[in-house]
């Protein structure tokens, strides 16, 4: 076998099926002839009981004596046992970005979440990720793409923590998957941006201005009954607009609404005789399953958005959105002296931290029950004062 040289190369000759020539020198290289002319270095080596070649360059594109050198390299990584062809080609049929977001919607998103939340992923992957990563390989994915993805999405601090936080699960499922090294989530260390929360609470002023408002547009006939009730549900039980939205006949009792599933699964929510009022005051029309009736036979209402666009400028309270009836809901509990673990249980949070952020609203119900408290013991220990003035004694 004579050594490689570029000279040598040049003059190896066209045949009609490739052939492979070894070098002399350094085991396991060679140059390999292609009857269209091309000719490849590469190396040569046997792993797991296997021969294996890696493709290392182009003849003319890669100088001998570079090819020679990479050689040397990579027949080192197999000398510690390693396998650089089939790294390689595990690397070349690496999912992109676009299969593992398809791949997160159809086995995880579909199957462990709600309609409605795997469709708002739907849409952050094919709005924002997608066109951003989708190309990449995923196992190409360095935190430094991450976070430039991250810091690109500024403007929208909220859909930014978002899509961070859905990338991070799509990559500690490719873990799981096989398609990632353990412990190589990217995302991981990114910090998310500072989101203020907002927090609207109606005062009993705008309640009751709102409460007019309501009963002129029953009595003028300008909205229905069923949105204006659903409005009052939401007040009166703290629900999210979904519960009310969809909610049956059959799901109400005398004393709780038995809901077979929301966002945090079943749910026993209190429901009052004022509630029950509100219901009784509906019309009710025969095999219709739901209480806030929609346009068509048998179905709920599917926009609640508009009426409330017009009900809310009428009252003067256009910054107040629908999900603010359930902060006023939680605020008016809090500030009675109702302990943030029942509001929790009353809202169905899945966690208490989601509760806390009403917290500062119990400052004066805290106050006033320490208060009471601290009156209670101190007429225990808190000795009787003698009606007689006090004698000053006179120190000589």
């Amino acid at each position: 076998m004579p050594k490689l040289t570029k000279r040598f190369v040049d003059k190896l000759e066209i045949e009609p099926t490739d052939y492979i020539v070894f070098d002399a020198e350094v085991g396991g290289f060679a140059v390999r002839v292609f009857p269209s002319g091309l000719k490849s270095y590469l190396i040569q080596y046997r792993s797991g009981g296997r021969t294996r070649r890696l493709a290392i360059g182009r003849h003319g594109t890669v100088a001998t004596d570079e090819a020679r050198k990479e050689a040397l390299r990579r027949l080192g990584e197999v000398a510690k046992g390693e396998d650089p062809s089939h790294t390689r080609n595990q690397r070349l049929r690496a999912p992109s970005v676009a299969a593992m977001c398809e791949r997160y919607l159809d086995e995880h998103a579909k199957v462990h979440c709600k309609p409605n939340t795997a469709r708002n992923y739907g849409l952050l992957i094919s709005n924002h990720i997608k066109p951003a990563l989708g190309m990449f390989k995923v196992a190409d994915i360095k935190r430094s793409d991450i976070a430039d993805f991250h810091h690109s999405m500024r403007d929208t601090p909220y859909q930014a923590n978002r899509a961070l936080a859905t990338l991070s699960k799509m990559f500690n499922l490719a873990e799981l998957w096989c398609i990632r090294p353990d412990g190589s989530n990217p995302c991981r260390l990114v910090p998310k941006f500072k989101e203020k929360a907002k927090e609207r609470y109606l005062s009993q002023s705008e309640l009751m201005r709102l409460g007019q408002v309501f009963s002129e547009a029953v009595a003028s006939g300008s909205e229905s009954p069923f949105v204006v009730a659903a409005y009052q549900l939401l007040l009166m039980t703290g629900c999210r607009m979904s519960e009310i939205q969809t909610l049956k006949w059959a799901y109400v009792t005398p004393t709780h609404l038995e809901l077979p599933d929301s966002k945090t699964g079943a749910r026993r929510i209190p429901f009052s005789a004022d509630a029950h009022a509100v219901l009784a005051s509906l019309p009710r029309t025969l095999g219709n399953p739901y209480v806030i009736e929609g346009r068509w036979p048998n179905t709920h209402n599917t926009d609640l958005q508009h009426p409330w666009q017009r009900l809310r400028k009428a009252a003067g309270l256009e910054d107040v959105r629908i999900h603010d009836l359930r902060h006023t809901y939680a605020s008016m509990a809090v500030t009675n002296g109702i302990d943030l673990l029942t509001v929790g249980k009353i809202l169905g949070h899945s966690n208490y931290q989601t509760t806390e952020r009403y917290a500062h609203l119990a400052d004066e119900a805290v106050r006033n029950a320490s208060d009471r408290v601290s009156g209670m013991m101190a007429g225990a220990i808190v000795p009787v004062r003698n009606e007689q003035p006090a004698k000053l004694r006179v120190v000589t």
